[in-house]
């Protein structure tokens, strides 16, 4: 290979990697968009201190928090969620829902022998 050749190569090989990096920031700049919008609608459907319960919740059980996130946006979006209670809803009624769609727990019983 002649110094042309392996100049034509490494120009490629650039332009490629600047694809990629350009491919990576647009996707990071679409997962930021969605996440400021769905900040943006848990501020209107949600009272602060229910905010502050879900970011407790999302610091202990990430993806729980995630669903329950989308879950809620999709009540607003379909209007359920103002049958559940009026906009934004309080803690209490934060806490009712977070109960109906946690289900049971399991309750373990530690026994002394």
């Amino acid at each position: 290979m002649d110094d042309e050749e392996l100049e034509e190569i490494r120009r490629r090989k650039m332009a490629q990697l600047q694809g990629q990096i350009s491919d990576a920031q647009r996707q990071q700049e679409a997962r930021q968009e969605i996440e400021s919008q769905k900040q943006a609608i848990l501020r209107k459907i949600l009272s602060p201190e229910a905010r502050s319960r879900l970011t407790n919740i999302a610091m202990v059980r990430p993806d729980f928090a995630a669903q329950l996130e989308m879950q809620l946006i999709q009540l607003a979006q379909s209007g359920q969620l103002a049958r559940l209670g009026p906009l934004p809803l309080s803690d209490e009624n934060f806490k009712k829902i977070l109960s109906r769609l946690s289900g049971k727990k399991q309750e373990f019983k530690i026994k002394h022998i």
